[in-house]
């Protein structure tokens, strides 16, 4: 089925064209007739999969037909600034041919534009939780007359701690609304949430055996920690044309990540929480753009980098949670495009790894690095404060030459 057959405005459809959207991927074709049909939906699929546009595209047709507008329609909460931006976003390039309003409602920025915005009549808003009940409580945000309320990233959403949140979000909430909880996974404490959100709903349930794209490429290298950054350097210089995301655990791991690759005259960009929301904004700006093609991040991107043709996520650290792998990977091989995950294990990391193939239920494929391989990766670093490795090696090689002239003479 094309999405010129679905039953929704002519609008929509011209937007959905122009933007290259043909045929609805699994989460779409499952989603949309259920959003449009009124019904409260619970859906878990793979990152990646267009769970975005599932629930935008029916969002924007449903209030484009509503008669009464002038105040808030449609609720989105999402865990991250990041998430709302982009989310904002797809709901525009949407919406651009309707007159359906969307804003992003986010911390860590001056509040009066978001408020100024609000007042000329927005229909949609797509919030991190702090700055809605932030706005709520000062009286510029009204729900009262709310038809539909979404959470996105639910997993993420309670491993941040916002369970409460949400729980308390409702007290703010019509009881006559549709609800839709999206998540990449599921645990019992996700189920409680959503079946205390939603009534009678539509459970979809998308590749539930393997959480991760079949696009996307996997496989790990044992590396020890200390020469993670030689690998890194050398993925890069072999991939020159590359985008490339690389996951650490910390933000002081990222700027020393960060360091090591300009010491190499790598350049690269870092995304953390130690960053104010205008860095943040101009670091994937920079990425997105191409200007630079190497971004070194924390955790709190995992979710919020969807940037067309990344074409390498490695993990330099793996991550201290199993399903944030997945998310982590999930930033490569989006829609139809395919991507590459590959993943640095030290020695101290492989109950994590164990972990992570445990929570995948398969095992990843391991890159056997051969000693010579190794050596000269060492060797190849630009990297002025290692030099003595290559030094070293090329003393050991000067001396086994010698010592092999020493046993001819004899």
């Amino acid at each position: 089925m094309k999405f010129d057959e679905y039953n929704i405005i002519p609008e929509l459809k011209k937007s959905l064209s122009e933007l290259g959207f043909k045929r609805p991927t699994d989460i779409q074709f499952k989603a949309i007739p259920n959003i449009l049909n009124g019904e409260d939906v619970l859906a878990i699929a793979q990152t990646g999969t267009g769970k975005t546009a599932a629930f935008a595209i029916p969002i924007i047709h449903l209030i484009s037909k509503l008669r009464e507008r002038g105040e808030v329609q449609a609720l989105i909460m999402v865990p991250t600034h990041e998430l709302a931006i982009q989310i904002s976003e797809v709901f525009n390039k949407l919406a651009v041919y309707t007159d359906v309003k969307t804003l992003g409602i986010y911390g860590g920025v001056d509040q009066d534009p978001q408020i100024k915005e609000l007042h000329n009549g927005i229909d949609v808003v797509v919030a991190t939780p702090g700055r809605v009940f932030d706005l709520i409580n000062q009286g510029y945000l009204n729900l009262r007359n709310l038809k539909l309320l979404a959470i996105d990233e639910a997993d993420l959403m309670l491993d941040l701690g916002f369970y409460k949140d949400i729980d308390d979000l409702i007290k703010y909430l019509p009881r006559q609304r549709q609800t839709l909880f999206f998540s990449a996974t599921i645990n019992e404490k996700i189920k409680k949430l959503a079946y205390s959100l939603v009534k009678n709903a539509i459970r979809i349930q998308i590749s539930p055996k393997d959480p991760v794209s079949k696009n996307v490429t996997h496989s790990v290298m044992f590396v020890s920690m200390d020469d993670k950054r030689f690998f890194l350097e050398r993925i890069v210089n072999e991939n020159p044309e590359s985008r490339i995301l690389v996951f650490v655990r910390t933000k002081v791991r990222a700027e020393r990540v960060f360091e090591a690759m300009n010491r190499v005259g790598i350049k690269s960009l870092t995304m953390h929480g130690g960053k104010d929301q205008d860095s943040r904004l101009e670091v994937m700006n920079e990425f997105k753009t191409g200007a630079i093609n190497l971004l070194i991040a924390t955790d709190i991107s995992a979710r919020g980098v969807d940037i067309a043709n990344v074409d390498y996520v490695v993990n330099y650290d793996l991550p201290d949670v199993a399903e944030n792998y997945v998310h982590r990977v999930g930033r490569t091989g989006r829609g139809n495009q395919k991507g590459v995950a590959v993943s640095f294990c030290s020695n101290e990391e492989k109950p994590i790894l164990e972990e992570i193939e445990q929570f995948m239920d398969k095992k990843i494929t391991v890159l056997e690095v051969k000693k010579a391989d190794y050596s000269e990766t060492l060797a190849l670093t630009e990297d002025v404060n290692d030099n003595w490795k290559k030094l070293i090696q090329d003393f050991e090689k000067e001396e086994k030459a010698y010592q092999g002239k020493k046993k001819k003479k004899k």
